[in-house]
């Protein structure tokens, strides 16, 4: 009797096993699936950044080569000058340090380079771990990306509000958790929420046109921000667009949508970048 109920008992885990086995694989293809698309996003990105850097610095090589034969060329003719009496010592002398400051201002080029690289690898990581938290949502309803030193974090109307409307809905909440998580681990940075419309008139009775509809969206995200999520106020800045800064064009659909969207930019810290560039014991 014993058993027969131990053979019932292991058929029983057999049967349990072979339906949650195919389950849990396709659910870890699935995972894999998103991984894989999100590494190649980032692989991409980072290409550009690289491809982007190694132009800026044969630029560079070019400019310092061109300045070295400027300066060689200066000082022949300062020697040929001074040997011919055309000038006298101290007019030489004082084209001399002339010469010296340009030799300053190359070593400050390439401080500058070097802070502005370090300064596109902080972007990138803010982007990575932007990308990160906000996982699977498809890049048309929340866009990641560096634009001219900038990051830009562009959330989807429908993902955020109502038709004409400034009210959050309970969807926008995870999106603005997850960027907010990213936000509150960088406490240096701070970042303005720009509200942006499309073209049709705002035909409501509360507000006046799409400035207002616009200031008031962005208004509501900074709310959501400091409110449930704890981002320090002080760090924010809202802002209206209305629909003069449109990304698509509005003769369509489609179009008028990309353009219904709130946009958070994360600021250049111009004081830490210089700091950058500041050498040990200055």
């Amino acid at each position: 009797m014993k058993l027969t109920h131990f053979l019932v008992a292991g058929v029983a885990s057999a049967a349990l096993f072979s339906c949650s086995a195919p389950k849990k694989l396709k659910k870890c293809e699935e995972d894999t699936k998103k991984l894989d698309s999100m590494y190649r996003i980032l692989m991409l990105e980072n290409a550009k950044c690289q491809a982007a850097s190694k132009a800026d610095q044969d630029k560079l090589k070019m400019l310092e080569a061109q300045l070295a034969d400027s300066k060689a060329n200066s000082s022949q003719v300062l020697d040929q000058l001074k040997d011919l009496s055309v000038i006298s010592n101290s007019q030489a002398e004082s084209i001399k340090k002339s010469l010296d400051n340009i030799g300053v201002k190359d070593a400050y080029i390439k401080d500058l380079q070097t802070a502005m690289n370090r300064k596109d690898s902080m972007n990138m990581a803010l982007v990575i771990n932007l990308k990160s938290a906000i996982g699977n949502l498809a890049d048309n309803d929340v866009n990641v990306k560096v634009d001219k030193g900038v990051v830009y974090v562009d959330i989807s109307d429908k993902m955020l509000f109502k038709s004409g409307s400034y009210d959050i809905t309970d969807r926008a909440s995870e999106v603005l958790g997850k960027v907010a998580k990213v936000i509150n681990s960088q406490p240096d940075i701070e970042f303005m929420v720009e509200g942006h419309t499309d073209n049709k008139p705002y035909n409501g009775s509360v507000l006046v046109d799409n400035w207002d509809l616009s200031v008031k969206r962005a208004t509501s995200v900074v709310r959501v921000l400091q409110n449930k999520y704890r981002v320090d106020p002080a760090r924010i800045t809202a802002a209206g667009r209305a629909e003069y800064k449109p990304i698509a064009s509005n003769d369509t659909k489609e179009g008028n949508a990309t353009n219904r969207r709130t946009r958070i930019v994360i600021l250049p810290q111009l004081d830490q970048f210089f700091k950058l560039l500041e050498k040990p014991g200055q």
